[in-house]
C-alpha cells in the first residue's frame, strides 16, 4: 500500500453525557448559544414553532416565575440541552459518546441524544408529561425536602414511618423525600432521630417522584401508546433501574414508572464509574450534576457546557 493509499485515522473521544432536570432552569438560558451559533437558532425556532409558544422569550426573558413552571421548565430543559449537545458535538466531530444518562426529565433528553426518538417528537412528550405534572401538583397539596447527612436505610425508614416517598437518591449523604405537604413537614421534625444531620424543605410546585404524581404516570402511559422508540445508539441509564433498558417497551415503561418512582442517581454514576468511564459531558445551564458527582467521586472529570462560552472552552478542553 502506497502513503497515498492509506486511510486516515481518526481517533475518538469517548464520552458519557449527562443531562439535567428541573431545578437546572435559569433566565437567559440558551440566548448566548442562539445569538452566537446560527444551528441553536434554528433548533429553538423550530421548537417555538412546534408548541405554538414563544418558549425561546420565557428562557431568554423570565419572568423566573413562568420559566419555573413545570409546563415550561420541562421542555425548556429538553431544549437547551439537545441543543448545546449538537452545536458541542458539529465543534468536536470526534467526540463518540458511549453512554448518556439524564436526571428526571433530563432521561428523555438523554434517549433524544442517542438517537432513540427525533428532537420534534421527543418536544411533544416532554411538553405534555410537563403539563400532566403541573396539573398533578395542581390538585395536590406536595412538597419535597433534602435529607443531609443520612445514609439509604435510614432516610427510607423515615420516609415509610411518615408515608412519604424517596424521590432522589442523588449522592451519598443527598437523598430527597416527596410527599403530602403536612407529612413532609413532620418528617423534617424528627430527621435527627433517624441519623440524619438535617433536612430542609425545598421550593417546589409538588411532590416529584412520589405517589402524589400518579394522574401524571397515567396520563403519561396513555400519551406514550403507539409512541416510537428504537433502541438508543449507545446505552441510555433508567432512573428508576440504574441500568441500561433495550426494546421499545422496557423503555417505555422504565419513563412511565420514573414519574412516581425513584430516581436512583448516585447508583446510576457508580454504574458508569464501574465501567470505567471517566470523562463526562454535563449539559445544563447550571453545574447541577458536576457537583453531585463531586459528591459520588471527587475528581471526576465532568465538563459543563450551559452557554456560548462554556462550550468553547469546552471546544479548547476536548481538542
Amino acid at each position: 500500500m502506497s502513503i497515498n493509499d492509506r486511510a486516515i485515522i481518526i481517533v475518538k473521544k469517548s464520552v458519557v453525557l449527562l443531562f439535567s432536570g428541573q431545578g437546572a432552569q435559569e433566565v437567559g438560558m440558551g440566548k448566548s448559544l442562539v445569538d452566537e451559533f446560527p444551528e441553536a437558532k434554528n433548533i429553538f425556532e423550530l421548537a417555538d414553532k412546534q408548541l405554538g409558544v414563544n418558549l425561546s422569550e420565557v428562557m431568554f426573558q423570565g419572568p423566573a416565575e413562568e420559566l419555573t413552571k413545570t409546563s415550561m421548565c420541562q421542555p425548556a430543559l429538553y431544549l437547551h440541552g439537545l441543543a448545546s449537545w449538537k452545536i458541542l458535538q458539529s465543534q468536536c466531530p470526534d467526540l463518540e459518546p458511549v453512554a448518556a444518562a439524564g436526571l428526571s426529565l433530563g432521561e428523555f433528553t438523554a434517549y433524544s441524544a442517542a438517537g432513540a426518538f427525533t428532537f420534534e417528537n421527543g418536544l411533544d412528550v416532554v411538553a405534555r408529561r410537563g403539563e400532566f405534572m403541573e396539573q398533578a401538583c395542581n390538585e395536590t397539596q406536595g412538597s419535597m425536602a433534602a435529607i443531609i447527612g443520612g445514609d439509604e436505610k435510614s432516610v427510607c425508614a423515615l420516609a415509610k414511618d411518615f408515608d412519604v416517598d424517596v424521590a432522589n437518591f442523588n449522592a451519598p449523604g443527598q437523598i430527597v423525600i416527596s410527599g403530602e405537604g403536612s407529612k413532609i413537614k413532620s418528617a423534617l421534625e424528627k430527621v435527627k432521630e433517624y441519623g440524619c444531620r438535617m433536612g430542609k424543605e425545598l421550593i417546589v410546585a409538588g411532590a416529584y417522584h412520589s405517589k402524589l404524581m400518579q394522574s401524571a404516570q397515567e396520563k403519561l402511559s396513555e400519551k406514550l401508546k403507539g409512541f416510537s422508540i428504537s433502541n438508543p445508539e449507545f446505552p441510555v441509564i433508567s432512573n428508576v433501574e440504574a441500568k441500561s433498558m433495550s426494546g421499545s417497551g422496557e423503555i417505555i415503561n422504565s419513563l412511565e414508572r420514573q414519574v412516581t418512582g425513584s430516581v436512583r442517581w448516585a447508583q446510576s454514576m457508580e454504574l458508569l464509574l464501574a465501567e470505567g468511564h471517566d470523562l463526562f459531558l454535563e449539559f445544563s445551564p447550571k453545574p447541577v450534576l458536576a457537583g453531585l458527582m463531586n459528591r459520588i467521586r471527587k475528581g471526576t472529570q465532568v465538563i459543563t457546557v450551559g452557554d456560548a462560552e462554556s462550550l468553547e472552552e469546552a471546544v479548547k478542553t476536548l481538542s
